[in-house]
This record gives C-alpha cells, sequence and structure tokens, in this order.
C-alpha cells in the first residue's frame, strides 16, 4: 500500500476488534504511526507490533485516563472514534440506564478524546477527527434501536459542531455512517437472538446491495476522510444501498 500517512500520528479508540482493528491495521499498511486503544488488552496485543502498531489498555468511559494517555502519548495528527455499543429496544422497552450508558459510551467518549487531541492539533496547525456513527440515527430510523439510534444521530451533531468550530483553524471532522458491518459484535448479537441462521439472513436481507459489508470497507473509507483535506462536517453513508 501507498505510504500517503507516513509520519503521521493516529489514535484510534475500540481498536481491538471490528471496525476500530481494521481502520488500525489500515493506517499502519499506510505508513502512519498507530497508537491502537482498547479495555480489551488481552485482544488488542494481537495487533501490537503488526506494521509497528503499538497498543495501550484505554477505557475512554474515564475521562482522567483519556487525557492522560493523549498527555503522555500524544499529539496525534488524526484521531478514529470507533468505541460504541448497541442497544436493542424501542422507547418503551429500553431501561434508562442503557441510554445513559449509550450516551457515555457512544458520545460522551468522542467528547473526551477530541477535547484531549485537539490542543495538540491547534498547535501543529491541522488534524482530522473520524467518527465512527451509523445509518440507524438521523439518517434512518431503524426498528428496536432506539437507544442506539438517538446516540448515533448525536455523534453527527457532535461531529457537525466540532468541525463548525475549528474549521477555519484547518482541523477537519467527519462522520462515517456504516450499514451492517461484519464484527464479533454482531455475530454476539445474531446468537442472542436464539436463531443465528434466520438472524442472518434479516441482516443480510436488508442490504439491498446482497451481502454484509466488511470491517476493511469502512477501514478504507477512515483512511479517504483522513486524507481528503477539503471535506470536513460530513456524514458519510456506507451501507450496500441501504439508505438508497
Amino acid at each position: 500500500m501507498e505510504q500517503k500517512f507516513k509520519g503521521k500520528s493516529v489514535l484510534v479508540t475500540a481498536a481491538a476488534q471490528g471496525i476500530g482493528r481494521a481502520i488500525a491495521l489500515g493506517f499502519a499498511d499506510a505508513g502512519a504511526k498507530v497508537l491502537a486503544t482498547d479495555i480489551n488488552e488481552a485482544v488488542l496485543k494481537e495487533i501490537d507490533g503488526k506494521n509497528g502498531i503499538r497498543t495501550l489498555k484505554l477505557n475512554v468511559l474515564d475521562d482522567a485516563a483519556v487525557k492522560a494517555a493523549i498527555a503522555a502519548e500524544g499529539p496525534f495528527d488524526i484521531l478514529i472514534n470507533s468505541a460504541g455499543v448497541v442497544h436493542n429496544g424501542s422507547i418503551m422497552e429500553m431501561k434508562d440506564e442503557d441510554l445513559e450508558f449509550a450516551f457515555d459510551l457512544n458520545v460522551k467518549s468522542m467528547v473526551r478524546t477530541i477535547r484531549a487531541v485537539l490542543p495538540g492539533m491547534l498547535e501543529k496547525g491541522e488534524g482530522a477527527i473520524v467518527n465512527v456513527a451509523s445509518v440507524a440515527s438521523s439518517i434512518k430510523g431503524v426498528p428496536n434501536r432506539f437507544a442506539y439510534g438517538v446516540t448515533k444521530a448525536a455523534v453527527i451533531g457532535l461531529t457537525k459542531a466540532v468541525a463548525a468550530d475549528y474549521v477555519g483553524k484547518n482541523i477537519r471532522v467527519n462522520a462515517i455512517c456504516p450499514g451492517t458491518v461484519e464484527s464479533p459484535s454482531l455475530q454476539d448479537r445474531m446468537r442472542a437472538q436464539g436463531d443465528y441462521d434466520t438472524a442472518r439472513a434479516a441482516f443480510v436481507a436488508r442490504q439491498p446491495i446482497g451481502r454484509l459489508g466488511t470491517p476493511e470497507e469502512i477501514a478504507d473509507l477512515a483512511l479517504h476522510l483522513a486524507g481528503a483535506t477539503y471535506t470536513t462536517g460530513q456524514a458519510i453513508a456506507i451501507d450496500g444501498g441501504w439508505t438508497i
């Protein structure tokens, strides 16, 4: 792969598996200096050292830990916020604590990391932030995803707000909005429904392209947005045609 990001420092959250892992590996392949973080230290270590990737256990729910890690390891040229959680259920089925946790992990974790990396980016005079949102958000209402849809819609709003505040400072902020993507968390959710094959068929059926996405396809978009120097404040759907 072309060393497009040679010399650039990249922080990736939730990098142990799925989309975050693919993004970390993608940036490393493109020559970047990658710090891959996650709370799942055992799985995260599987990518430690690959093309120079360094790993760090980091709980993005802990503001002090986020600040300390970025102060010690930064500054960063690129931040990828991919931590998140999916809760099932409608507004009537949702527990208040589920919504609170979804806001904490899906939204506030991004606030924490962005606030911590911005000073370094501003000092450098440039920076790129990519937030992983979802088409299940303000883009599309999805049944039984109330807490998820609300909080991922907030990620899009957060993205646009930060982009607007710092566009004149050469800081670009964009959001990726995936459809249904193969990942360990998706596998767990399909198994939890009791009939894996039926659940999988239903997920595939809602993708007009006829298959699920791959983490590597999402990573390709993350790398593009990180290097797209005239693009900011955008929420880009990558969903196999689900929102056509």
